[in-house]
């Protein structure tokens, strides 16, 4: 079993940075994938950003590729979502989830374990 914990979210304005963190906890293995996912209210739930736990390889959604930036820490046994230059549609509930398979996915159903989410608002 894998627990996740995010944290970070908060009430931001346009243009500022936010970084989001997700406690793991659990057996993991290298080639699990760290995803996150957000979630806007009527939508539905997209992938963000994910890290493979071994080797650090990233995926991103097109569209925040370069300002956020994931990354992992082994001694704090973190995954990190740094997002800047933030805007109003980056607005949703943003959540961390594990892969306990080695290839990378950008599915919902792909994904075996999820934290509870952490609430992310950008304010124009």
């Amino acid at each position: 079993q894998v627990q996740l914990v995010e944290s970070g979210g908060g009430l931001v304005q346009a243009g500022d940075s936010l970084r989001l963190s997700c406690a793991v906890s659990g057996r993991i293995f290298s080639y699990y994938v760290l995803g996150w996912f957000r979630q806007a209210p009527g939508k539905e739930r997209e992938f963000v950003a994910s890290i493979r736990w071994g080797d650090g390889n990233t995926y991103y959604l097109d569209s925040v590729k370069g300002p956020f930036t994931v990354s992992r820490d082994y001694a704090e046994n973190t995954v990190s979502l740094q997002m800047n230059s933030l805007r109003p549609e980056d607005t949703a509930k943003y959540y961390c989830a594990a892969r306990a398979n080695f290839g990378a996915a950008r599915n919902v159903a792909e994904y075996d374990y999820w934290g509870q989410g952490t609430q992310v608002t950008v304010s124009s």
